[in-house]
């Protein structure tokens, strides 16, 4: 069920105090007294240090005006959110997690670039519960379709168990943080920095689960999507899109430090916090993601995704991450810094 503008916007403020961020109507662009007309981009991401980071380094650094483009920034609380807003034009760009990379796989977008790879995903439980076998027949918050989604999935089936052993309770991300700190709920799919909020209520909880406990079989790579009208017909604005992101990707890859303060400021949150989610991920320069492409690494780790979705029931088959990762888009744009 595709989403209206009023709803996407009230779900984008209450993203803003879920996650501790905050966004304006123009926070994140830059450029707009830039000589010359700057084109507009609708973009929107998650209010973490993966969906952030490269948006507030292109903005300080001026790379939107550089390229001849203005953004315009929302803050939403998922991935399935944004993918929503590109199939109906309300977003041109946006950023998802892992878990929702079956959107694109499913042909609801493109993937334009591959950002990081995450280990933000837990799946938390209430003190006294010690193990995934624990949870049989328990309240699991989770929000659908999501890394959360997935780390639950992961868990449950690594412990003999499947979403019918469980109380699966679809909830978004704010209903978790309250449901969590109430003791609504016994666990959840979730990830960090939202994490850092419950335990401010519930220091003792108990994480059961991480995205590096099956890294053996899984790679969990964060990306940046568009709207397929978007890559099909505005080809010119999607490869400048894509230079501003791979120079924001080496601006952060040496300068972490500065790429810090530059997401708390955009976020309105303190450095401290965002180090620390920025901790919880592998930070891909654009010339490491060049290789990778070219060398298949990344086709294999989202046919691994695949192979994962189609488990879960989200796909119906293997696709041909060609067909859905814009490699070559990435790869060229390296020619237009």
């Amino acid at each position: 069920m595709l989403l209206p503008r009023k709803l996407l916007a009230v779900t984008a403020a209450l993203a803003a105090s879920v996650l501790l961020a905050a966004c304006g109507g123009d926070d994140g662009s830059s450029g707009g007294s830039a000589s010359g007309k700057l084109e507009t981009v609708d973009f929107g991401y998650i209010g973490d240090f993966n969906g952030t980071s490269l948006l507030a380094v292109a903005d300080s650094q001026g790379l939107w005006a550089k390229h001849g483009l203005k953004a315009e920034t929302r803050v939403f609380t998922n991935g399935p959110l944004q993918i929503q807003a590109l199939g109906t034009g309300d977003l041109d760009f946006g950023y998802i997690g892992p878990g929702a990379v079956w959107l694109p796989a499913s042909g609801q977008a493109k993937i334009i670039a591959i950002n990081t790879l995450g280990n933000a995903d837990r799946v938390i439980a209430q003190p006294g519960i010690t193990s995934v076998a624990d949870l049989k027949g328990k309240t699991v918050g989770v929000p659908e379709g999501t890394s959360g989604d997935m780390i639950l999935t992961l868990a449950l089936e690594k412990a003999g168990l499947t979403k019918d052993d469980v109380k699966v309770t679809p909830m978004d991300a704010a209903t978790i943080v309250s449901a969590f700190s109430s003791k609504k709920i016994d666990a959840a799919g979730f990830w960090y920095p939202a994490i850092s909020t419950i335990k401010q209520q519930v220091p003792d909880l108990v994480e059961l689960a991480k995205d590096s406990d099956f890294s053996d079989e899984l790679s969990f790579p964060t990306a940046f999507v568009a709207g397929n009208k978007v890559v099909a017909e505005e080809r010119e604005k999607t490869e400048k899109v894509v230079a501003v992101l791979r120079e924001a990707m080496a601006y952060r890859a040496a300068n972490l430090d500065a790429t810090i303060a530059d997401t708390a400021k955009m976020l309105k949150i303190d450095e401290a916090q965002v180090e620390a989610d920025a901790g919880n991920n592998k930070i891909l320069d654009a010339a490491e993601v060049d290789t990778l492409t070219k060398d298949g690494t990344i086709d294999k780790w989202l046919t691994g995704l695949n192979d994962f979705f189609i488990g879960a029931g989200k796909l119906k088959g293997q696709v041909d991450p060609k067909t859905y990762y814009e490699g070559d888009l990435f790869t060229q744009a390296a020619s237009q810094g």
